[in-house]
């Protein structure tokens, strides 16, 4: 891709200090996104995945600056995001937007649906009287498949998927170009994943939104990503064109969770890889590839040496000693 991307995130880092004591100093850090670099293109779903604890949130929430990078450069649209004030901070919430794991909690229970969708109209001064409002809000309850006979009810009278769905209008009302999708259907049943996952595809083609689609299962991702990177530790390890990832992973830890996808043939499921231990411990991070202790065919090197994100071939980059 030689059009300059939408977003451009380069070697972005998140710490969080550890402070103990009565005079509550720092004594540690937890090292939560490590060096992380990514672009977007318009138009584009970038899906990032990895474990619990990999950092995939923080670096979401960083890049809209709802967390403050320690370090590392994040670009929206040509203008450098970390360098804003809080004024110019509002004005770019209408291009940038999320929506969170949890649709019940995202929502305030005092508030009717409508209220909720219609916040950002108010605040950003997008309509002009309540009947403009209204009409407005009724508009995005059913470009999201709820109709107006819900705009006053309240978040507990919803299921999981519409209060979802509702999460997407809120986020819809202000017409970004960029959605962060934070664990977006891990809260819901496998159908319900699909219906929203199939609404985001029919959104995004709509009106042309970018979205940076984050998981912890690969074939989440897999039916609405065009790209996919894969994250580990608060480093990303592996990233390549949808397809070409999900036919030729070069790294193990893509291969472990490709292994981790259910399959119905039996016969498939016993010859699969299983990862193996857990994550290892963010603030004193294994030294060299931090994921050597739980590779299988981890090499001496492994455990000195940082391996370098690379590119093997068009689009497909890889940080792994055994394709050096």
């Amino acid at each position: 891709m030689t059009s300059e991307p939408l977003l451009h995130v380069k070697n972005l880092v998140r710490n969080f200090d550890i402070k103990t004591g009565l005079l509550r100093r720092t004594t540690d850090k937890v090292h939560a996104v490590d060096n992380v670099s990514f672009d977007i293109q318009a138009g584009e779903t970038l899906g990032l995945v990895g474990e619990s604890g990999s950092g995939k949130s923080t670096t979401g929430r960083c890049v809209l600056r709802l967390i403050e990078p320690t370090s590392g450069e994040v670009r929206f649209n040509g203008q450098d995001v970390t360098a804003l004030d809080a004024r110019e901070l509002i004005a770019l919430r209408r291009d940038m937007q999320i929506i969170f794991q949890d649709p019940y909690a995202s929502l305030n229970s005092r508030m009717t649906v409508g209220a909720a969708i219609g916040e950002a109209l108010v605040i950003h001064n997008l309509v002009k009287n309540k009947k403009d409002l209204q009409d407005r809000v009724i508009d995005l309850l059913e470009t999201v498949g709820l109709n107006a006979s819900h705009l006053k009810r309240y978040p507990h009278e919803f299921s999981g998927g519409q209060r979802q769905r509702v999460g997407i209008a809120r986020a819809l009302a202000v017409s970004p170009k960029l959605i962060v999708c934070d664990e977006a259907v891990s809260a819901l049943d496998v159908s319900v994943q699909a219906q929203i996952i199939n609404l985001l595809g029919d959104l995004q083609e709509k009106f042309g939104l970018s979205y940076l689609f984050i998981a912890h299962d690969l074939s989440v991702v897999e039916h609405i990503s065009q790209r996919v990177a894969v994250m580990y530790l608060g480093r990303i390890v592996e990233m390549a064109p949808a397809r070409e990832l999900y036919q030729r992973p070069l790294h193990p830890y893509t291969e472990a969770l490709l292994s981790a996808v259910p399959v119905p043939d039996p016969r498939v499921a016993k010859n699969h890889q299983r990862l193996q231990g857990e994550v290892p411990n963010p603030i004193n991070p294994p030294t060299g590839c931090h994921f050597h202790p739980r590779c299988p065919v981890r090499k001496a090197v492994c455990s000195e040496k940082r391996p370098e994100f690379k590119q093997t071939s068009n689009g497909h980059w890889v940080a792994c000693h055994l394709h050096d």
